[in-house]
Formats: C-alpha cells, sequence, structure tokens
C-alpha cells in the first residue's frame, strides 16, 4: 500500500494495481459480462475509485455495461494528527506511534462487499481489506449468513484465498494478486514434498506452465470441496491444502478477523477419489464474536536502505564510488509497518456505484465483544513419555508437510504430520524451545531471556504451528534479510 500511496502522489489517477484492469479485466470483459460473472477485487489500493474508473473505461470500449461498485474508507490519513497524541502503540514491538506516517489503511471486512452485491453491482473493488473478505463477502451475500452465525463465518474464512467460488452454480470470481500466489502454492509450486524435473513441478503431475486455478464448491453448512479444473497442472491433496492453512498463521484457536474470530485448530481435510488432480473436502471451523476494532496497516520511513553493484574505475574510484553510494542511499527510504488497533464505529465505509455514492455502510456493533475467550493450553499427554522408540532416524521431511509465511517482524511455521501416528513423535522433538535454538541466529532478543517461539497445535489436521516474533529483521521492505517474508523458513527447518 505504501508502494501505492507513492504513485498516487506522482498522479491522482494512480495509486491501485494496474495489472488488473490491462491484464486481468481487459481481454475478458466480453466474457466476463456475457456469463454473468460478478468479480471482485482488492486491487484498488489506495484508489478504488480510480481502479474504478479505469474499469468503466474498459467496459464502455468493449461496448458492455456494468455495475462497478467501490468500497471505500480504509484510509485513514486524514486521522494522522488526530492519532499522533492518542497513546497508540505498535502491537508488536509497543513502540510509539511514528511522526513520519507514510501511509495507514484500516484492513476492513466482508460485510460491506456483500452489501455491495446486494445493491447489483457486477464488479466490486477494494482497496485495504482482509484477503479472506473477497471470499467471505460472496458467500454471505448468496446464502444470507447471519452476524452471529460465527461458524459459517469462520469456515468461509478458511478456503483458500485465490479462489474461483462456485455458489450453487452461480460464479464469483474472486481475483487478488496475493494471493494468486498462494493458489499456485496450494496447487503445488511450493509443496514441501514436490521433487522437481524437467517434465513435472512435483511428484508426477503435470507441468506448472498448464496450473490449474481452484474451483471451490461452497455449500450453505461451511463445509466446501476443492477441487481443480480436469486436464490442468498442479495436485489437490491433503498436504498441499494443509500446507495452505497453516499460511501465516499465528494463534490458530484465536485468528482475529473484521467479521468473526475464528478457531482453526479442529479443521479436518479429507481427500476425495475420483477427481482428476485431486479433491478435498474442508470442514470444522469454528467462530466466536469479533472484535469492536479494526487492525491498521500503517508504513513510516525509517531511515535508508539499499543493496546494489556498481562498478567504479580510474582516478578518484573511491571518491565516486562513496558520491555514487551516498545517492543512491537518498533515494532508498526504508518503509517499516506501524500496526494497531482503531475502534469500528470511528471508521466510514462508503459504498459507490458507477462513480456515484450511494450509501455509507454502517457496521452493526451488536455482534462484537472485547472478552479474550480462553482456551486451555494443550496438556503433555503420558503418551508423549512412553513413545516407542528404536534405531532408525528420519529427516523431517520423510514426516510432516511444512510451509511458512510472514506478518511484520514475525514468521510462522506449520509442520503438518503425513500420517496421524508420526504426530506425537513430531510433538515431543519439535518443541518451543528446540526451534528457539535452531533459528537463534535469526532471533533478535530484546531482553536476554525472552522466549522468542511460541507453538500451538491443529489436532485436527496433525499439525503444530510456531510463531518465531523478531525474526525477520524488521520484515516485508523494511528488511535487509534475504528472505524477508519467511517464504523459505519452513524448507530451512526441514
Amino acid at each position: 500500500m505504501s508502494l501505492l500511496t507513492a504513485a498516487k502522489a506522482r498522479s491522482p489517477v494512480l495509486g491501485y494495481t494496474p495489472d488488473f484492469v490491462t491484464t486481468a479485466m481487459a481481454p475478458y470483459i466480453k466474457d466476463i459480462h456475457r456469463k454473468g460473472v460478478r468479480v471482485i477485487s482488492n486491487a484498488g489500493g489506495i484508489n478504488p475509485l480510480a481502479c474504478a474508473a479505469a474499469l468503466q473505461e474498459v467496459a464502455k470500449k468493449a461496448d458492455v455495461d456494468l455495475k462497478i461498485a467501490v468500497v471505500a474508507g480504509d484510509d485513514l490519513m486524514s486521522e494522522k494528527e488526530n492519532l499522533k497524541g492518542a497513546g497508540i502503540t505498535d502491537l508488536e514491538s509497543g513502540k510509539p506511534f511514528p511522526e513520519n506516517i507514510h501511509s495507514m489503511n484500516v484492513y476492513l471486512g466482508a460485510r460491506p462487499i456483500s452489501r455491495a452485491l446486494d445493491l447489483g453491482a457486477d464488479i466490486v473493488v477494494t482497496g485495504r481489506c482482509v484477503d479472506s473478505g473477497i471470499v467471505l463477502g460472496p458467500l454471505i451475500h448468496s446464502f444470507g449468513w447471519n452476524r452471529d452465525e460465527y461458524d459459517l463465518l469462520a469456515a468461509g474464512r478458511s478456503k483458500p484465498e485465490g479462489a474461483v467460488d462456485s455458489l450453487k452454480g452461480r460464479e464469483a470470481l474472486q481475483r487478488d494478486f496475493h494471493k494468486s500466489e498462494d493458489w499456485t502454492i496450494t496447487n503445488h509450486m511450493k509443496f514441501s514434498k514436490g521433487k522437481v524435473s524437467d517434465s513435472t513441478p512435483g511428484m508426477g503431475e503435470p507441468c506448472m506452465h498448464n496450473i490449474g486455478f481452484p474451483i471451490v464448491e461452497c455449500s450453505s453448512e461451511g463445509d466446501f470441496i476443492l477441487s481443480k479444473p480436469p486436464d490442468t497442472g498442479g495436485l489437490i491433496s491433503f498436504g498441499t491444502v494443509a500446507e495452505q492453512l497453516v499460511y501465516e498463521l499465528g494463534n490458530p484457536q484465536r485468528y482475529l478477523l473484521p467479521d468473526v474470530t475464528c478457531d482453526f485448530s479442529q479443521v479436518s481435510i479429507t481427500e476425495i477419489p475420483g477427481f482428476d488432480g485431486g479433491a478435498v473436502k474442508v470442514c470444522g471451523a469454528k467462530g466466536s464474536p469479533p472484535s469492536t476494532f479494526y487492525k491498521v496497516n500503517a508504513t513510516y520511513l525509517d531511515g535508508f536502505r539499499a543493496t546494489a553493484v556498481c562498478p567504479v574505475g580510474g582516478p578518484k574510484a573511491v571518491q565516486k564510488g562513496k558520491r555514487t553510494a551516498e545517492a543512491i542511499l537518498q533515494r532508498s527510504p526504508v518503509l517499516k509497518p506501524f500496526f494497531f488497533y482503531y475502534p469500528k464505529g470511528n471508521v466510514q465505509i462508503d459504498l459507490f456505484l458507477n462513480g456515484q455514492h450511494v450509501e455509507v455502510f454502517e457496521e452493526d456493533l451488536t455482534f462484537t465483544s472485547d472478552e479474550v475467550v480462553s482456551f486451555d493450553p494443550p496438556k503433555i499427554s503420558s503418551e508423549l513419555k512412553d513413545l516407542p522408540s528404536g534405531p532408525h532416524t528420519y529427516r523431517l521431511e520423510d514426516l510432516a508437510y511444512t510451509r511458512s509465511g510472514d506478518k511484520g517482524n514475525s514468521a510462522n511455521i506449520g509442520v503438518i504430520a503425513r500420517h496421524p501416528l508420526y504426530y506425537p513423535y513430531l510433538k515431543k522433538t519439535l518443541t518451543a524451545q528446540a526451534l528457539e535454538n535452531y533459528f537463534q541466529h535469526l532471533l533478535e532478543h530484546e531482553k536476554p531471556e525472552e522466549q522468542l517461539v511460541t507453538r500451538y497445535e491443529l489436532p485436527g489436521i496433525h499439525g503444530l504451528n510456531f510463531v518465531l516474533k523478531n525474526s525477520l529483521g524488521g520484515g516485508g521492505i523494511a528488511s535487509l534479510r534475504s528472505d524477508p517474508q519467511a517464504r523459505i523458513k519452513a524448507m530451512v527447518l526441514m
């Protein structure tokens, strides 16, 4: 969002993801109109109205009539001065509110998207919103799920993003560039069991150049079947989908979203025979009331950084090199993230249809709660003390699937047993302390005895999830490390 903010500063018609308009939509706009496909995307970035205007131009040139809605209100930059003296601190580090804020956006939820669809929108464009909102919004619209049906709302969140939702014959095409990457991962590209060869991206499956995008058949009861088109590359299996479930996950029993607080610890994934390329059924998500606060992602300027190779030779090469380095640094500012909570009641969400403001969306705070739901910590059962042992040793990759991701300056690593019988051994061996020792070279302790690794359990998929705090050197664009978003941390553990 910070990069899009910089783009909008250069021109008022920029600030959204242009590829969404020119590559994802323009070539197919007539087919989208003819087939009645409804499109929901968060490609609006910092300027969703400009994105919608560009889509209107595409539709006009193609001579098709489409209702294009915009969900706006996530941008909080107008509140910057008011927030400076409000005592706000970063959720992770506890640092005070920065002086030089560059961008500030609320993660909106699914309800405004559902409302835009209720108003007849063919295309819905949002700015910052939670990724799952783009899937959950159409489900709420189609099935009429109420605000207090928390298990259903949590089930809607558990669907892999980057998905095409087949809602009882109605098509709702969700196009989200970040999560398209996630789907490719779900469908084998970064699957931890994958074996690379000249003709296959993994495990003998058809080639990656023809990777199959998802089909998610959702029921009004909250469970869903995930598959892919026939004669396409990739694989849908327990392993590929379980890995995606733990991606960028914190506490699986308390995953906070604007519409629901999710518990994924008992989610089950069952393979279904008879599908070309595989299919699974996913169910078991539980939910509880959401918070009265939105999460806000802000960025701020904090120094400069650059990595470059620039050969300099001849007389005064040292002086020339230093001057070149200084010039590069001056043009390479570091943007660091800052996360905090902001009251939902203070956010005005506006809905636009074909460029006209149609209504202010009112969040109903009746079904919210800031009471922390207590969960019993996992018990150390006697089975871990008396596990059979033998002379054989195995690599982790032989016993488990793994997947890692990032949240700010924290990494997560999910570990899923390949067979239920392996799970007790994983629980016994992979303790929080064991991972703290293994990744100690990456962890930045603020206090000498501080424990930076937390382990959570997901018995529904025989999985463990580890959260590694202060492990990414600042994380994202603020980090100088080679893996600032923890994409390969799981492979390092293997």
